[in-house]
């Protein structure tokens, strides 16, 4: 009965391994693929990459009316699949994200726009 009397791993042994399949404590950082993620490649200490903030641009270039007819505009805010593109990915204010939301489906509706995107 060796395995009895042993004493208690210290937090420097857990962290090699331990017993654990994966290794390694949770708190435990991997490097990451992502060129930003934690551990990941870049420049030693502070930020890892700079992420521009996006603006709405119907409030830089003053578009007051969002028109349904205005295809090519609207289809810049539909994704291939024919999703409306969410606001944290296109920059679009709260206001304008909404009208823009009303005008894509107005346009669905009169078939200006396809509601589902190709099938491949």
């Amino acid at each position: 009965m060796p395995d009895e009397t042993r004493p208690a791993p210290t937090t420097t042994e857990r962290s090699s391994g331990g017993d654990r399949p994966h290794g390694g404590d949770r708190g435990e950082r991997r490097p990451s693929s992502r060129p930003g993620g934690p551990g990941g490649g870049g420049r030693e200490g502070g930020r890892k990459y700079f992420r521009r903030k996006k603006v709405c641009k119907f409030c830089t270039e003053k578009i007051e009316a969002i028109n349904y007819k205005d295809v090519r505009l609207l289809a810049g805010f539909v994704a291939e699949s024919g999703k409306i593109v969410p606001r944290r990915l296109t920059g679009v204010c709260t206001p304008h994200q909404r009208r823009l939301s009303s005008a894509i489906k107005q346009a669905r509706n009169i078939a200006l726009l396809p509601f589902a995107g190709r099938a491949s």
